[in-house]
Parts: structure tokens; sequence; C-alpha cells
């Protein structure tokens, strides 16, 4: 009978702990939710503003997120994640300028979906490990512009790096101008591709 009442014990405590591993897994999906939403459009919201839309306390959220920069950090490596999980599935082969034109609108959909959480990276975090959150896709971009300078569509008469940069500074700045009111969501997808597509153009 002891044998059993410690097993019953033991099957209790272990029932509690899963429920409070299940307890910790929701809040912290809460919290980098709430965390990526808020940041999204307000660069600058603070962890009080973040824990009362995760519905969580200070106490809560600092538990599980040590800084304001960590919980970033967490954001930003998720909103990475799914970024390449987007971009990994796009049809980049056939035409290079076609490819791009569906790389830029791609890119410029993911990049307004996380909107400010760049500005907020860039605030918080050290620059390595920003420059990381644009490694992956700047790959894909330099593989297009190569296949693209080879087969005579783009120009050869600057730096390839120069023209990425022109590539993210149109992608960041359409992203500026829909917060702005400038232009309509609608509307940058197209924009940013005709326009970069016309800056890289031989």
């Amino acid at each position: 009978m002891r044998g059993a009442g410690m097993t019953a014990e033991s099957a209790g405590a272990s029932s509690q702990d899963r429920a409070k591993r299940a307890d910790a897994v929701r809040n912290i999906e809460s919290i980098v939710a709430a965390a990526t939403r808020l940041l999204a459009v307000d660069p600058d919201a603070s962890i009080n503003d973040i824990a009362k839309a995760a519905n969580v306390g200070r106490v809560t959220l600092y538990g599980h997120f040590d800084s304001r920069a960590t919980l970033i950090r967490e954001v930003v490596d998720r909103a990475i994640a799914q970024t390449e999980e987007a971009l990994a599935d796009l049809d980049l082969d056939g035409d290079p300028r076609e490819a791009l034109g569906r790389l830029l609108e791609a890119t410029w959909h993911l990049t307004h979906r996380f909107g400010a959480v760049v500005v907020a990276a860039s605030q918080a975090l050290p620059p390595d490990q920003i420059r990381r959150a644009h490694d992956e896709p700047v790959l894909r971009v330099r593989a297009l512009l190569e296949r693209g300078r080879d087969a005579g569509e783009f120009r050869r008469d600057m730096p390839i790096d120069w023209q990425i940069s022109v590539i993210q500074a149109i992608v960041h700045g359409a992203s500026a101008a829909v917060h702005r009111g400038e232009i309509s969501a609608d509307e940058a997808p197209v924009l940013v591709r005709d326009t970069s597509l016309a800056a890289l153009a031989a």
C-alpha cells in the first residue's frame, strides 16, 4: 500500500509539473506574440505595455525574459525563422528579373508584417545580431543579381553590394511610407518591385 501511495503522490506531482510547464509555454508564447505585435507598430513599446498585452504580470514576464533586450532577441530570432520558412518555398527559378520581382514582393510582405521590429532590434541589440537577420535574404538577392548580370539583365557598372543596399533601402523606405500614410500597403509590393528593377536594369 505504501508503494501505491508513493506512486499516487509521484503521479500527482508529475501532473502538477506538466501543468506548470504548459502554463509557462503558454505565457512565453503570449509574451512573444504580444511583443511582436506591439514592436511592429511601436519600436519603443515598454515591458509594461507588452506584459499588459500578453495578460501577464511584469514578474511573470521577467521570469521568462530577464531583460527587454532578451525579449527582443527572441522576437527577432523567430522573425528570422519565419522569414526563412516563407522565402525557402519561393520559386526563384527561370528569368532572373521575374524571380527577383517575386522575391522583392515576398520580402516586402514580410518586412511590413514585422514592421518596426527592425528599429527596436537596432536600438537594443548589437550590430552583429542585426546583420544576421539580413544574412540569408541577402544571399538570395545576391545570387539573383549575379544570374541577372551574367544574362545581361542587370547593370554591371556598379558594385553588387551597393545594389543590395539600394534594394534594402527601397524595401524599408516603402514600409516607412506605408506607416506615414504616403502609400497604401496594397500599392507597396508593386512599387518596391518596379522601383528596384528599374534601378537595376541594364
